[in-house]
């Protein structure tokens, strides 16, 4: 057998994604296309098996180059598209002395390729098409012996009796009697030709086995369905699921300040969790890919985060161990005792303090997917110039220059960039990516760690707005992590310690703000907006501590502008509401 897969395709449909990646290289359950269909061929009998190829043909020869197959792999490529029938007249000289099975490379189908072969043989005729009753698809009319009458509409009055609509899987076996209704060269369509033939009085079979798997994973919204189902049953035999998957329940859950979707994963007595970060945006590693990679390194580690049971970082998939669903802020908002809250800071802040130094061991910075390290660019672009452009400028509509800042912000990178020692930094250790289950605390959300100051850290977790902890317990806590870093990281001084986590702090404080004014502008969701207060309260607590000369503009901001104009902003929005009531 000798089959041909069509692999030469734009992709339109599956644009922005296919622009980077052809559609037979995208994945399902970490398997391209390309290789499901290459490998279900040759299991069925091909000993020859042709790509044709137009878009991207590098990224996909490069695949192939790389896997080793039990058959005769060959690449016809096409320097302008030739659509299916020119495909098929272009590998003549390969195929033309045995039928020629086609398949798409991108649907998912269960079709039996050797009994469709054998099949085409017995009946005789130049071509044999697959079918199968798709209601969304169907447009191949059939008479009631299972012979292909029409594509499309049938003309007037021509409709045998008994006859039904299906739909064309793709998949055909043809013999070299098709050449002679297609045109000599240029672009060709396969359909025009079957058409032509059907005119001449060839009665082409249908292959119509039932039950017929049989997706076509054209458009995003089909291929990441068709990924999260057979992710599903692979994913809770990762996770102990002994018996036969009972039916699966996906429950969609809130979701945080990202686009990535959350569901809960229920089959029987198993569950899990499922994040959705979808599919790979660009070249280079994406959000899901660092997820992974830092996730498997912490667990290795023996560090407390959800074990992941199965990935696919080009559909965005990650099935990983179910922590509950109560979090630190949670927590802290049912302890009544402050000696209680206090307790459990200090040992979450062991956690943190366990993270960087064990999780920064063997930390490879090629798995971090926006910057390698916390370095002086990040904290500039993504901190401090973030703070001017979403914080100051969108979501307060002040004409703040960044440029009059730029000493301060140059003085604070600086400073950070002193700080020391460094390790596993999360970057976001905050109430809401700490889960509490068995009273057992459990980080999440580690996407967007990076080597850095563990200061940082510490900072995210005590001026976290959805706490709003007691300055008095703020500063208790800082002596403890000073004294506790100090014990790992002798011949630095606590007082050293401190002084880097208040730039920290202050880095940190102006993250937090242009996040809360990015996510209410932009993102359209105004409950952030809710935290923003006790924000503005840490960065005045923060700026306490510094010198007035360190950050006179910033000091200014945040004693004096930035009250005025939030008091402004909120009265202004209070008018629009009263107003249009």
């Amino acid at each position: 057998m000798i089959a041909l897969v069509l692999a030469a395709g734009f992709g339109s449909r599956l644009r922005p994604y296919s622009d980077h990646t052809p559609k037979p290289l995208f994945t399902l359950n970490r398997q391209p296309l390309l290789d499901i269909m290459i490998r279900r061929l040759i299991a069925a009998g091909a000993h020859t098996v042709i790509i044709n190829t137009h878009h991207l043909p590098q990224r996909i020869e490069d695949f192939l180059h790389r896997q080793s197959y039990a058959a005769t792999i060959v690449t016809r490529h096409e320097s302008t598209i030739l659509g299916t029938g020119g495909a098929i007249r272009n590998t003549a000289d390969i195929w033309q002395a045995e039928p020629l099975l086609v398949v798409n490379s991108d649907i998912v189908t269960d079709v039996d390729f050797r009994a469709f072969y054998h099949f085409h043989r017995a009946h005789g005729q130049p071509a044999s098409l697959t079918l199968c009753d798709h209601p969304a698809f169907n447009s191949v009319l059939v008479d009631s012996a299972d012979t292909v009458v029409a594509f499309g509409e049938s003309p007037a009055g021509t409709m045998p009796h008994e006859a039904r609509r299906l739909t064309f899987t793709g998949v055909q076996v043809l013999n070299d009697a098709i050449l002679a209704y297609l045109p000599p060269e240029g672009f060709a369509s396969s359909i025009d030709a079957f058409q032509a033939m059907i005119a001449d009085g060839h009665r082409l079979p249908a292959y119509i086995p039932e039950p017929l798997q049989w997706s076509d994973l054209g458009t995003p919204e089909r291929y990441q369905a068709m990924a999260r189902s057979m992710m599903a049953q692979e994913a809770l035999r990762q996770a102990g699921e002994t018996e036969h998957p009972a039916a699966i329940e996906w429950q969609p859950l809130p979701g945080d300040g990202s686009d990535r979707q959350w569901y809960r994963l229920r089959s029987g007595k198993t569950r899990m969790i499922v994040a959705d970060h979808g599919i790979k945006p660009s070249e280079g590693t994406c959000e899901a890919e660092a997820f992974v990679a830092i996730g498997q390194h912490l667990h290795r580690k023996g560090l407390p985060v959800p074990q992941i049971y199965l990935e696919d970082t080009f559909a965005g998939l990650v099935f990983m161990e179910d922590l509950g669903s109560e979090n630190y802020q949670a927590r802290v908002r049912k302890t009544t005792r402050s000696s209680a809250i206090e307790h459990d800071y200090r040992r979450v802040i062991d956690t943190l303090l366990a993270m960087a130094f064990d999780g920064g061991e063997d930390f490879d910075p090629h798995w971090t997917y926006q910057t390698r390290r916390y370095d002086r660019a990040v904290v500039l672009q993504n901190e401090c110039r973030y703070f001017v452009r979403a914080f100051l400028n969108d979501y307060l509509g002040m004409e703040t220059d960044g440029e009059a800042l730029a000493s301060e912000f140059n003085r604070l990178a600086d400073a950070i960039m002193t700080a020391r020692p460094v390790g596993f930094m999360h970057r976001d250790f905050q109430s809401r990516n700490i889960m509490v289950m068995k009273d057992r605390f459990y980080l999440i959300d580690f996407q967007g760690g990076r080597i850095g100051p563990p200061h940082y850290d510490l900072a995210s977790l005590l001026i976290d707005p959805y706490v709003d902890l007691p300055f008095a317990m703020r500063e208790t806590l800082l002596v403890y992590f000073c004294e506790q870093l100090a014990q790992r990281s002798p011949g630095i001084p606590a007082a050293e310690i401190q002084n880097a986590y208040r730039y920290c702090a202050l880095a940190r404080n102006l993250q937090i703000l242009g996040a809360y004014g990015f996510l209410t502008r932009r993102k359209g969701k105004p409950h952030f907006s809710h935290y923003i207060p006790a924000a503005v309260r840490s960065l005045q607590q923060t700026l306490s501590h510094f010198d007035h000369r360190d950050f006179p503009i910033l000091s200014i901001l945040a004693k004096d502008a930035i009250p005025e104009a939030l008091s402004a902003n909120d009265t202004g929005r209070a008018a629009a509401v009263d107003g249009g009531a």
